[in-house]
């Protein structure tokens, strides 16, 4: 049977995960041979990887996308199945650990533990300044409680329950993407929503149809559908736009197979075969089913209130014309590089544009090579899809980075690398992530069709062995889970990437609760 010994049972269920055997020796083999750490060369800085734009050029790439945006099919993709349990994990706690939960007992924990307490206290003292807080209290008064009279008294038991748990709002078994952010005139927004409106401002085509898709869980699919319906009428009439958006679901057939220490299957209570899912890495299918042209990626999250909306599509705009600058000239290289004679000064020549244009540092044997294997080597080289990423200067926010990265050919290339991704145990690497000065806030445009205007596959410019093992439990026993590459790391790592720096007012991510309190939700 190969690396593992499996029963029938198994097979079965291998098979109903919609995945082979095959794969799932894989999965063992990534275990047992472990992370491959990306080989950093230097975190990328302005002017080393980084673009930095004056307020001239960004304009006139802001022009270029208005000019071309009509004649392109745009879409929004937004990766929208995390759930908000991690936004409320604070409460969570309290909740689980205080059967009352009055504000002078919080703020007096607050200030003997600090931490999960402080968070807290600064929840319950800005409690009805969140957009949800209408909706909650009418929850409360349903049930016959007085919401007014349980906060003079400082008793913010029932308001906490009622937020978490489904006897009111639910909101730790709620998607991120359905939770009530931003207060309006007209009633509060969802990020759901206010993706909606972001949207229709730089993805509505010639026809007036802006398309978006969302990437949620198997279990939250029809909320997600069913809201919209409630809500499209609204803005399509407020954006004069049609809406034209699809959800899917990470299949199930990217889970991977669970392990223990000893890197055996891992298996549950019943004696099955625990598989888990494998990472948001795992959408680069979902975004290649779409089939789709220009596609704009942003976390759910990272949305703003309509008073920040201006700064926001504006750079988006700039992020895509940039883009489409970039996209004319590899086109036009590819055209040359098929249609003119072959011969060493072209080829030389082609070389050093493709190294410019293509913010790669090719290996030197390269120009050794005879002229139509270097023909061959530049057009695998520019025949690829294409992202802009923007790039913030590093406040502090936790996650990856831009890096120039060595690859296994001895060229180095830029990338989008993860903590995680990096050996701390090296100094030397060690030294190189200390000097990061840009942060990925996940602002992407992409552009996935080649020069004949054919989809790209997009699985094939994965890098499978840029995978994450993340430290699990279950049922009080360790357990191992294989991540994929992640969708913005290793999922793009072949793809042919540029930085631009943008400015950190566009990146506004609710990670807790209380980043709702931030000027940019307000």
């Amino acid at each position: 049977m190969g690396r593992i010994h499996l029963t029938d049972d198994d097979l079965k269920q291998i098979k109903a995960h919609g995945l082979e055997v095959e794969q799932v020796n894989e999965n063992i083999g990534s275990f047992e041979k472990g992370v491959a750490h990306a080989d950093i060369d230097r975190p990328c800085t302005v002017g080393d990887g980084i673009v930095k734009l004056d307020e001239k050029a960004a304009g006139s790439y802001a022009q270029i996308f208005e000019s071309c945006a009509k004649k392109r099919g745009v879409t929004q993709f937004v990766p929208a199945s995390g759930a908000a349990s991690r936004m409320f994990k604070a409460l969570l706690k309290l909740s689980a650990a205080h059967g009352a939960i009055k504000k002078s007992e919080i703020a007096r924990l607050a200030h003997s533990k600090g931490s999960e307490y402080s968070e807290a206290l600064i929840f319950v003292e800005n409690l009805s300044g969140f957009a949800f807080y209408p909706a909650l209290c009418e929850k409360m008064r349903k049930s016959g409680l007085d919401p007014a009279t349980e906060m003079a008294a400082g008793d913010y038991t029932h308001f906490i329950s009622f937020l978490l748990f489904a006897k009111g709002l639910g909101y730790n078994g709620c998607p991120k993407g359905l939770i009530k952010f931003h207060k309006y005139p007209d009633g509060p927004r969802t990020p759901f929503e206010e993706h909606l409106v972001e949207a229709s401002r730089y993805a509505k085509g010639k026809d007036g149809v802006c398309h978006l898709h969302f990437t949620v869980s198997s279990g939250h699919k029809r909320r997600f559908e069913t809201y919209f319906n409630v809500i499209r009428n609204k803005y399509e009439n407020a954006g004069n736009v049609v809406f034209d958006v699809g959800f899917s679901i990470q299949s199930p057939a990217t889970d991977t197979l669970a392990v223990d220490i000893e890197n055996k299957p891992f298996r549950n209570s019943d004696g099955r075969l625990v598989f888990r899912p494998g990472g948001h890495g795992s959408l680069i299918e979902n975004l290649s089913a779409l089939n789709g042209d220009l596609i704009f990626i942003k976390n759910i999250d990272n949305v703003v209130t309509d008073q920040g909306k201006d700064l926001t599509v504006f750079w988006k705009k700039v992020l895509a014309g940039y883009l489409l600058a970039i996209e004319e000239r590899v086109f036009i290289y590819l055209d040359r590089l098929r249609n003119e004679p072959v011969n060493d000064g072209t080829m030389n020549w082609a070389l050093n544009c493709a190294q410019e244009a293509l913010c790669v540092d090719l290996p030197s044997e390269i120009y050794e090579f005879p002229a139509e294997k270097k023909r061959e080597f530049l057009i695998r080289q520019l025949n690829r899809p294409i992202r802009v990423c923007g790039m913030v200067e590093r406040t502090g926010e936790p996650g990856g980075g831009p890096f120039w990265v060595r690859q296994k050919d001895g060229s180095s290339s830029i990338q989008i690398v993860e903590t995680a991704q990096i050996d701390l145990s090296s100094e030397s690497q060690k030294e190189k992530l200390d000097r990061l000065t840009h942060f990925n806030p996940v602002d992407i445009v992409a552009s996935v069709r080649d020069r004949n205007g054919n989809p790209f596959n997009l699985t094939q410019f994965v890098d499978h062995d840029a995978v994450f093992i993340a430290e699990k439990s279950m049922d009080g026993r360790e357990m191992r889970a294989l991540e994929r590459p992640g969708l913005w790391n290793g999922s793009m790592a072949f793809w042919n990437t540029f930085f631009v720096e943008v400015p950190v007012e566009t990146f506004n991510p609710v990670k807790t609760v209380n980043d709702l309190l931030r000027d940019a939700h307000l």
